[in-house]
């Protein structure tokens, strides 16, 4: 069914006034999934709890934040889209309020349940609205805008956090979402207004069966994720019982989901080819995007010496690719003559060339050798993203344009938990593997190894003696393994992500190209 637009309507006001008024709250809700990462070891000793109990603090708001993702489209058709959005952004400020001043762990992880459900359906609602504001050949340039708030914030926020926290305390990690959620609501009140078929559409009724089958198997899938490593993975009982959980949550969920009349989350939508080739995608560049933001602050700090503050600066260039990038893309699609097909594939081109820079990185570096790769890498990822998701909704009709964006945004989301999760997993293994390989070389039949310990002993005797220069040369020399050995882990799973990039470009020309109507430069949805 055609948009309101499509029928020759038009928003009451300038469609970039709405673009920015989603996107401040699409920003803060994106913000708050990286933000207090930095912060944790400062919750855990002002709450006096252990810092794997302060981990819950991430895992509670993700999995709450998931669950209410894809019941986004439901919940926007059965509330009002304009009701909904407001009262979603209340609910997120109030909780981050509610968060700062917690006094207990407990309290603080109970906020953030309820600050995750709030701002779950911000992303899709968002991206809903800016698809339906813009006429589709402006539809570019809005995602180049959306793309700003979603590639940004992540990549500010471990920066942000830092600052905060190291400036002021950790509790302004959550007080700063108030003066923009309270901006955000006013300008959502004032700007936005549904549309006609939204009015006048009927909800149904709500899949109580398929809701609860939805938070089981995504609960017991995060918590998975999130414990596995520590946990030592399938050789834990906890580890096998939410693996099943997941599992059978899983097939259950889509054997119910496909019979009911009225399904929560309406996979059958996923017939779409450009969908379902577009949601594949996303699910894998959220694996990378928050994968390599994961473990790239982990690097710099546990090999290269940085501070968590210095390692958000050094991160922090990744946006002026991003925005950049969006710019450019957005133009791009905007121009008739070019496919944005093979614009999403040069994505993923110079995506893996960003990966190949860092998987050639030493201990012994100076900051731009990490900056120029991570300013590229974000250059390409919203290259990627913006034209990919212009594809991936140009066939879907625009009443199930909201139960679309809320499925991509929970994939997108999922990806980056398994992508955090499989990564920092490698790592840890990795690091185990390469040390077990080169302590085989510190051997005391080993001509170099003789060699480079009497170097050091003879360096050391002078100024400790020689016996504690004997300790201390084989000390030094083992941490030179460790550090070897972790430095080895980090840059193959960088070079792994370059093959994972390069496999991923040729899926893009799966797209089914939206066809013209004659005598205009307007998309037409080719179903």
């Amino acid at each position: 069914m055609s948009s309101a637009l499509d029928q020759g309507q038009k928003p009451a006001v300038n469609p970039w006034f709405i673009a920015f008024a989603v996107m401040l709250a699409t920003f803060m809700e994106v913000l708050d999934t990286s933000v207090a990462n930095v912060a944790l070891n400062h919750i855990a000793g002002n709450l006096s709890a252990s810092t794997d109990e302060a981990t819950w603090v991430l895992t509670s708001y993700l999995v709450s934040n998931a669950i209410v993702l894809p019941a986004t489209g439901w919940l926007g058709r059965f509330f009002g889209r304009k009701r909904f959005l407001i009262t979603c952004i209340v609910i997120f400020t109030v909780s981050s309020a509610l968060c700062g001043l917690a006094s207990s762990l407990g309290m603080l992880i109970v906020a953030r349940v309820v600050q995750g459900a709030g701002g779950g359906a911000l992303q899709p609602i968002a991206q809903a609205v800016l698809l339906e504001s813009f006429p589709r050949e402006k539809r570019g340039s809005a995602m180049s805008v959306y793309a700003i708030g979603v590639v940004v914030a992540p990549i500010l926020g471990p920066t942000v956090g830092g600052w905060l926290t190291d400036s002021y305390s950790w509790r302004w990690v959550f007080f700063i979402n108030i003066p923009i959620g309270i901006l955000a609501v006013i300008l959502c009140s004032i700007l936005l207004e549904d549309p006609a078929y939204l009015k006048n559409s009927r909800p149904g009724r709500i899949d109580f069966v398929g809701f609860g089958l939805l938070a089981l198997w995504i609960g017991c899938l995060q918590v998975m994720l999130d414990k596995g490593q520590d946990a030592d993975w399938l050789y834990s009982n906890l580890i096998r019982t939410l693996a099943v959980g997941a599992v059978l949550g899983f097939c259950v969920f889509v054997v119910w989901e496909l019979r009911v009349e009225h399904p929560i989350v309406n996979l059958r939508i996923l017939g779409d080819r450009n969908l379902a080739i577009g949601s594949l995608l996303l699910f894998l560049i959220g694996a990378i995007l928050y994968g390599t933001t994961a473990v790239l602050p982990l690097f710099l700090q546990n090999l290269v010496s940085y501070t968590s503050f210095n390692a958000g600066l050094v991160m922090s260039p990744r946006g002026f690719g991003a925005i950049l990038g969006s710019i450019i893309s957005g133009r791009i699609l905007s121009n008739p003559k070019i496919d944005g097909r093979a614009w999403i594939g040069g994505g993923f081109a110079i995506l893996a060339l960003s990966m190949y820079m860092l998987g050639n990185l030493t201990t012994e570096i100076a900051p731009a050798n990490i900056i120029w790769p991570i300013i590229i890498s974000g250059f390409s990822v919203t290259c990627i993203f913006v034209p990919m998701t212009t594809y991936s909704m140009a066939t879907v009709s625009h009443e199930n344009m909201g139960e679309a964006t809320g499925l991509t945004n929970l994939l997108r989301n999922l990806g980056g938990s398994v992508g955090i999760s499989a990564i920092t997993t490698m790592v840890s293994r990795g690091t185990q593997t390469h040390q077990g390989l080169l302590v085989g070389h510190l051997s005391q039949y080993n001509p170099v190894f003789n060699e480079h310990i009497a170097n050091l002993q003879a360096a050391l005797a002078s100024q400790i003696g020689s016996v504690a220069a004997h300790n201390q040369a084989y000390a030094l020399t083992y941490q030179r393994l460790l550090q070897q050995s972790a430095l080895g882990a980090y840059v193959d799973q960088f070079r792994l992500l370059v093959i994972v990039c390069l496999l991923c470009g040729p899926l893009v020309f799966l797209f089914k190209k939206p066809a013209r109507r004659p005598g205009s430069t307007e998309l037409a949805a080719a179903h």
